[in-house]
């Protein structure tokens, strides 16, 4: 899409994947909350981690260190014309699903109608965009694409969508019922992945078992990948609980994203004695967005100033001492730790050029690049940002009496849906402020199922989330922020944003045609959801924490990622 392809044709495998890597052995991973569906590709119940990628296969093989590059996979080869109207996939003859039947054109046509009509909203929102689809024969499909208009009106096309059909999930025809996809399944489905599953015991654990007879075991992009012979996943109520599994040897490896358990609470035997290695793996990816959203489609939170009061009363500082040991750094940007980031940086005239419609959209601190987030002196009593903060509550309506904010005799309420301790920890710590300034809060922690089932509806007030950030954003900023999902349930666009400049710079991006281009449309977008206060930013880690037994092992040349658990294998037998 920008750029070339840093492989050549006949490259042997990714630079971050080692072709002599052993297979076999088993890695136990665990997971929390629970499970109730094998379906991964519908909205209804939860499904288990991996499974897409360890069951599944789509047309074309992402590399981890090429945002904007894609490599053969089912298709062996595929044509696109300048202006990216089309593509067309040549599929591998070899390509098989794990009962042995052959991925055929009539295979991806049908994923293709099922996923557009029954998948995900990003799934019905990207395949949306594919105006005919054609099978050309038995193993060659089409793809012709809508035309949409770009900023100047004249038509053209979105550049990014032949990457998004190559990421296209390929679904056996033979196999599944559109009558009956959305419905949830704990019958084991069938791919054409790596794994299979094997074993299944509904809500606490899941085996994958690698598949001897995986057709693309050779291909380069998979070479050095998927080493284990079985992936094991348990699941544990709570994060405490799954650590100490971790401990005991019945987890082989975790991520870690608390600091406090980090520093301190690796001091056991096996950590102690070198049979636990605590890994610190560097990452060059964006941080993305880890925030406490704040639901714009409920009253309080649809007035901007309310929304500012609530991130002064945020108390960054106190709260990475006191709960993090201030390991973490906090997070100034939806792409922070990135050159896609536009914090600390001044618009270019490029940026200024898009927002120039839109006057009113950027702040004149975050266009400058001179915005910083509130910072207090960390003390844990810092009354100039509460002061602050009741001063925009007062201009937006809100009064205070007998030590209660209230509007029209209504007091400022906020719950805050929890799932789980680690977030409840956080919240109680930030409801404090808000106490104090007189807001009622509450804290509602629930289980895994009853959590996502109230965010598919947005049935909250207030929630923690973390929004994942590549170096590729594009389709995907459409159903975390545009105004049209902020009405469709299911989306991520918890904050309820509807702001047309950000659809406008969502739009900038797909169009974008070159690399400066595209840059300037990221910081464009970043600086308008920075603007527009939808969420309380909260903090990022420098590097990726694993903790792991230390058997298992990785390559020494690591992914801009960092961490690749299909790299990975284990010495143990």
């Amino acid at each position: 899409m920008h750029g070339e392809p840093k492989l050549p044709a006949n490259f042997a495998h990714f630079p971050y994947a080692d072709p002599k890597a052993p297979k076999g052995g088993r890695i136990t991973l665990g997971a929390l909350g629970t499970f109730d569906n094998l379906n991964p590709y519908t909205i209804r119940g939860l499904a288990p981690p991996n499974m897409r990628e360890f069951v599944f296969e789509s047309l074309l093989a992402r590399s981890t260190d090429e945002p904007f590059t894609l490599y053969a996979w089912i298709a062996q080869s595929i044509d696109v014309p300048e202006d990216r109207s089309s593509i067309t996939f040549h599929l591998n003859p070899a390509a098989r699903f794990s009962d042995g039947a052959p991925i055929t054109a009539d295979d991806v046509l049908f994923s293709h109608t099922v996923l557009k009509a029954k998948g995900w909203p990003y799934h019905r929102a990207h395949y949306g965009k594919v105006d005919r689809a054609e099978k050309l024969d038995a193993q060659t499909v089409r793809f012709t694409f809508a035309p949409v208009k770009d900023a100047n009106g004249a038509e053209t096309y979105d550049r990014e969508i032949p990457l998004i059909l190559g990421l296209l999930p390929v679904l056996p025809k033979h196999k599944l019922n559109p009558e009956t996809f959305e419905q949830t399944t704990l019958e084991p489905p069938i791919g054409s992945g790596a794994y299979t599953v094997t074993a299944v015991e509904p809500g606490r654990t899941l085996t994958y078992k690698r598949n001897p007879d995986w057709w693309a075991r050779d291909l380069p992009a998979m070479r050095g990948r998927f080493n284990f012979d079985e992936v094991r996943i348990e699941y544990y109520r709570d994060a405490s609980s799954l650590f100490e599994a971790f401990k005991a040897g019945e987890i082989d490896l975790r991520p870690e994203d608390d600091p406090a358990r980090w520093i301190d609470g690796y001091n056991f035997p096996a950590a102690n004695d070198g049979r636990v290695i605590k890994a610190e793996l560097p990452t060059a990816m964006p941080s993305g967005m880890t925030a406490l959203a704040m639901n714009s489609r409920r009253a309080k939170f649809a007035d901007p100033r309310v929304r500012r009061a609530f991130i002064l009363m945020f108390d960054a500082e106190w709260i990475n001492r006191s709960l993090y040991n201030g390991a973490f750094k906090r997070t100034q940007s939806y792409f922070d730790r990135s050159e896609l980031s536009s914090a600390g940086r001044p618009a270019d005239a490029i940026e200024r050029a898009l927002l120039a419609p839109f006057p009113s959209a950027v702040k004149p601190d975050i266009l400058d690049g001179t915005y910083r987030l509130p910072e207090t002196t960390g003390s844990g009593d810092d009354r100039a940002h509460l002061q602050a903060a009741f001063k925009l509550l007062q201009e937006a309506g809100w009064t205070s009496r007998s030590g209660k904010i209230s509007k029209d005799g209504a007091p400022l309420t906020v719950e805050f849906l929890a799932a789980n301790r680690q977030h409840e920890r956080l919240m109680l710590s930030y409801a404090r402020n808000l106490e104090r300034i007189g807001i009622t809060t509450s804290i509602r922690l629930v289980d895994s199922s009853q959590y996502f089932a109230r965010l598919k509806t947005y049935d909250f007030d207030m929630i923690q989330w973390n929004w994942s950030a590549s170096l590729s954003p594009g389709n995907e900023q459409i159903n975390r922020w545009s105004s049209r999902a902020a009405d469709i349930d299911g989306s991520l666009n918890y904050a309820g944003v509807k702001n047309p400049a950000a659809d406008a710079m969502v739009e900038a991006m797909l169009n974008a045609r070159g690399a400066e281009d595209f840059t300037a449309a990221v910081r464009a977008f970043d600086r308008v959801l920075m603007s527009g206060d939808y969420v309380v930013p909260l903090f990022h880690l420098p590097k990726v924490w694993i903790g792991h037994w230390a058997f298992l092992k990785h390559p020494d040349t690591l992914s801009l990622a960092g961490f690749d658990i299909d790299t990975w294998w284990s010495e143990r037998r």
